[in-house]
């Protein structure tokens, strides 16, 4: 979905999924643009923009972990990064019923 909508995917990514938890973590995701703007010292706006992206698409992001998943996805997270150049998703999964719970 980033390599659809960003133009550019990352170039490395783990996926980690225990209990009622799925984390992401993608390395090398910014795109030429970004890292021309970082370079010159505006991280900030390339942040606010990642931001912005990921509030925009958290529906179709969560509702495709809950299709691979088979649970629904109650909250997602998001974090950029330039030293090193990363990312960050969580997803936080309803309980399946199995014990554990988001909040524990």
């Amino acid at each position: 979905m980033h390599r659809e909508f960003y133009g550019r995917g990352a170039t490395k990514g783990r996926t980690v999924m225990q209990e009622n938890y799925v984390l992401c973590v993608l390395d090398d995701i910014y795109t030429k643009a970004e890292r021309t703007l970082i370079d010159a010292g505006r991280f900030a706006e390339v942040q606010q923009a990642r931001n912005a992206f990921q509030e925009t698409m958290e529906e179709r992001f969560s509702k495709a972990v809950g299709e691979l998943t088979g649970r629904r996805v109650v909250g997602f997270l998001s974090q950029v990064r330039t030293n090193p150049d990363i990312a960050t998703e969580i997803f936080i999964l309803e309980p399946d019923g199995k014990g554990g719970s988001p909040a524990a």
